[in-house]
């Protein structure tokens, strides 16, 4: 575990210095000097490198290679296109994501192949024509690049970076759209996205708005349709996560497939394969945001230990992979605010919980309390940094609405099913087979908006150095471990006693 913890935590620096500062190949090398001497030293004076010296060695080894990784991902705009910014231009594309719903206008995610290079943009057009997952499309519009822009509290959000994770490095503004094939039938993509919206026509087939809206946020992530009030309400609660993809989402499908197929003669490891694959395709229909990644990575692994026998350690299956993602992307670790609050909650839920559980005792709603509470605790110096967004309701506001979420999702769901399988026919049965959903959705929406109405719910904090994250961090660490460290002498002492 220390070995996998200076590794993991070496790698991230080095993504992290890289991230913020342009650093020259002479300080890789003297890192890699550093980890040289703490490995070699040791050993010609005593003999053999003592572990801290081996862990010593291997952070500073990581710390470089971090750095490298970091440097590799950083690449300069394609000539092909840059010589064309600002000006109006014109392309033959496809689209490869969903399109992003908004107001006035929809944004669309658009490969971009020329004879030289290929890169993808975000196209900026009217919400007409509708265009869907695989069109083969014709595009013009103003080429630019993404700009930072200025956030409430003083904060600057790296819009450029942001998109630049997802492999985004230009916009086309103004843009106009024309569909000039469909699809083809062997694009898996495609299939995927026509899944989602057959759901989401099902949702709305059953349900109102913006009940369907609020649906389809809890079961696959999205706030299309939510409207911006209702929005900001659930950011002011602090309930914004429900209706986002989360990795909570994930592991809610996973138990599920899971508990599913315990009820089939089936053998430990087909069981686990069947979920995997479910839990795949259900991340792959939503969308592969860094939440759900994250968060299906560590189910696999989970269902992985499950079908082998083998003990699943869920800090040591964190590590392993923050490290996987940010060899795959870098980006994610200062550029992807959802990727760093996923990490920080689940790490809270990991090592904060049983702490906060220990001091309450057990029971359903102590448990409850303890895993919002670590939650909140974790990820509240990362969000109010990110965001400033101080909310005082959030933990009530969660402790009354969290342990409904699960039962949200599977009635969210049926109502879905319900719409996709009886509108055409039977409306009223699809229409009562979603009332619950719609109770349950209600009772959502009106936790979210009477707790962001209450006298100062929520209020934006002023910009602050970074610095005071890391040492907030540092101070839940050394918590966490002493207490923990604390827990297992109790636990010794009890056991010496029983003998």
């Amino acid at each position: 575990m220390n070995y996998l913890l200076a590794i993991v935590s070496g790698f991230a620096s080095g993504v992290f210095l890289r991230s913020l500062f342009y650093v020259s190949w002479t300080l890789p090398v003297f890192i890699l000097l550093l980890a040289a001497i703490l490995i070699t030293a040791p050993r010609l004076l005593e003999g053999q490198p003592r572990p801290a010296y081996l862990l010593g060695a291997l952070f500073f080894l990581f710390v470089a290679l971090g750095i490298a990784r970091a440097a590799i991902a950083d690449t300069p705009l394609p000539d092909t296109f840059a010589r064309d910014l600002r000006h109006r231009v014109s392309y033959h594309a496809t689209v490869v994501g969903d399109p992003d719903l908004r107001d006035a206008n929809q944004r669309v995610l658009l490969r971009v192949e020329t004879s030289d290079a290929t890169t993808l943009m975000l196209a900026v057009a009217p919400r007409f024509p509708s265009v869907s997952v695989g069109d083969q499309v014709y595009v013009s519009g103003t080429l630019a690049v993404p700009q930072p822009f200025a956030s409430e509290g003083g904060r600057v959000f790296r819009y450029d970076k942001y998109l630049q994770r997802g492999g985004v490095r230009f916009i086309l503004n103004f843009a106009y759209l024309r569909v000039e094939s469909s699809a083809p039938w062997y694009s898996v993509s495609a299939a995927l996205a026509r899944i989602k919206h057959l759901f989401l026509s099902g949702l709305q087939a059953t349900l109102p708005e913006p009940y369907a809206s609020l649906a389809s946020g809890v079961v696959i992530g999205g706030k299309s349709g939510l409207g911006a009030d209702l929005q900001q309400a659930f950011v002011t609660s602090g309930l914004v996560q429900i209706i986002v993809l989360s990795g909570y989402n994930v592991m809610i499908v996973a138990e599920w497939v899971m508990a599913g197929l315990a009820l089939f003669a089936l053998s430990r490891r087909s069981r686990a394969l069947a979920g995997a694959l479910a839990l795949i395709l259900f991340v792959a229909t939503a969308g592969f945001s860094s939440t759900a990644v994250r968060a299906m990575i560590m189910a696999l692994i989970a269902l992985f230990a499950r079908a082998t026998a083998r003990t699943y350690a869920a800090s040591r299956a964190l590590l392993f992979v923050i490290l996987v993602m940010l060899i795959w992307n870098p980006l994610y670790l200062v550029f992807d605010p959802g990727f760093g609050l996923s990490v920080a909650a689940t790490a809270g839920l990991i090592w904060l919980a049983p702490i906060i559980e220990r001091w309450l005792g057990v029971s359903f709603w102590k448990n409850i309390l303890a895993t919002t509470l670590a939650a909140q605790i974790a990820v509240l110096p990362l969000l109010l940094y990110d965001t400033g967004n101080l909310s005082l309701v959030a933990i009530p506001a969660n402790l009354i609405t969290m342990p409904v979420v699960p039962l949200t999702m599977a009635l969210s769901a049926l109502a879905g099913l319900a719409g996709v399988l009886f509108s055409s026919f039977a409306p009223m049965l699809g229409t009562l087979l979603s009332f619950p959903a719609y109770l349950l959705n209600a009772y959502l929406i009106f936790i979210a908006q009477n707790a962001a109405a209450l006298p100062l719910a929520a209020f934006i904090l002023p910009a602050f150095p970074f610095w005071l994250v890391l040492a907030a961090y540092a101070g839940l660490i050394y918590f966490a471990s002493s207490k923990r460290f604390s827990m297992t002498d109790q636990l010794s002492a009890a056991r010496k006693a029983s003998i």
